[in-house]
């Protein structure tokens, strides 16, 4: 839950989720569906997906236990370089480093690192500081402490040199180059998206359609989407293989708001229409009663448009 998202923000979804599935079994012989509920509202779906996906290796092939070295912790899916460090330094007390991107500011300006660290490979000499510091014992300490280092002092700017234990020692701070180490990563340039979500009725009920393999939030449920100006809304939706069989109504605009999804910004039109047809569906699509949206793992628009039709004023 901590790959990239802070910790205050992780707290209360940490307790629910272990409330849910208490162990390592638990988690393996759970629903999908039931998973992704339960992380709704964290973001970066894939990461649940994995972790149950984890839980089932542990349970079926290691009795229910992890493993105890950094590469069988990385042949388990989702668990990367950074995670299996965490998890054999913090949870077993091995001699294992941490590189994330607090630690690795730290090390960098301690190094007198410039280069760039955002291209592929471009921490691995990070990575070897990081191994030889680290202690034989408290491993797990020493990493929190590194972390807490940069969280705290060594901040991206304006860090607190003055109150840093490692000043003496810092090569960026004795030459000068404290706001210039670690370089600047390149940010990728936002890209504009025009998109509808199509509310489709059917009496009480509204189709929804759940996102596919290699889409943004895979195994959620959402709303139908063309992509499509506001004029030309009502003929995208004729020529959609999803929509046309159902002969929909001309839509009515109900709103518009705009979301990101991973450097991507989209401009979201919600218009409602009516099915003549219940059509023939596929796997992915299902009618669903208004009031049952709130059992559904849905995308966090789809879940902003469920409780914008939920009001009495819009159904």
């Amino acid at each position: 839950m901590l790959q990239q998202t802070q910790v205050e923000r992780v707290k209360d979804f940490y307790q629910r989720f272990l409330a849910l599935f208490p162990t390592v079994e638990s988690l393996a012989a759970a629903d999908e569906h039931d998973v992704l509920r339960a992380w709704e509202g964290l973001g970066y779906y894939r990461r649940a997906r994995q972790m149950h996906a984890a839980a089932k290796v542990l349970a079926t092939e290691h009795g229910g236990t992890f493993p105890r070295t950094v590469a069988a912790l990385r042949g388990l899916p989702g668990i990367g370089r950074y995670t299996a460090g965490a998890i054999a330094s913090i949870a077993m007390d091995l001699p294992e480093p941490i590189v994330e991107a607090n630690s690795r500011r730290v090390l960098a300006r301690l190094a007198g690192y410039a280069k760039r660290l955002d291209r592929p490979g471009g921490d691995e000499p990070i990575w070897q500081i990081a191994h030889s510091l680290v202690p034989q014992r408290d491993a797990g300490r020493f990493n929190q402490a590194l972390m807490d280092l940069g969280a705290m002092v060594c901040t991206p700017d304006r860090p607190l040199c003055t109150a840093c234990p490692l000043v003496r020692m810092c090569d960026a701070k004795n030459s000068g180059r404290v706001s210039r180490i670690p370089m600047k990563s390149v940010r990728r340039a936002t890209k504009q998206l025009r998109e509808a979500a199509i509310i489709v009725r059917r009496g009480v009920r509204v189709l929804v359609q759940k996102r596919e393999e290699g889409e943004w939030w895979a195994g959620l449920w959402d709303f139908p989407r063309v992509q499509a100006a506001a004029r030309k809304i009502h003929q995208a939706i004729g020529e959609s293989k999803t929509l046309q069989p159902l002969a929909c109504t001309q839509p009515k605009a109900l709103g518009t708001f705009t979301h990101t999804v991973t450097h991507h910004r989209i401009t979201l039109a919600v218009v409602a229409c009516t099915a003549a047809r219940m059509g023939k569906l596929s796997q992915n699509l299902a009618w669903v009663a208004v009031d049952k949206l709130g059992e559904l793992a849905m995308t966090s628009p789809g879940r902003r448009i469920a409780k914008m039709i939920a009001q009495p004023s819009v159904r």
